[in-house]
């Protein structure tokens, strides 16, 4: 009974970080399609390392 119990929470938690990381994806194409860029070229690493370079 406590392995049901413990999976039904363990499953609930996956959802949400889930739905989590989902929702940073789509954010991060919206906001870069609002700057006027392709939406997929957040995912580039160039894009990434830009951003890094810029917070050191």
């Amino acid at each position: 009974m406590r392995s049901a119990y413990a999976k039904s929470v363990l499953r609930k938690l996956l959802i949400g970080f889930l739905l989590i990381v989902l929702a940073l994806v789509i954010g991060a194409m919206v906001g870069y399609a609002i700057n006027g860029g392709s939406p997929f070229k957040v995912f580039a690493p160039s894009t990434w390392q830009h951003i890094f370079d810029f917070l050191k």
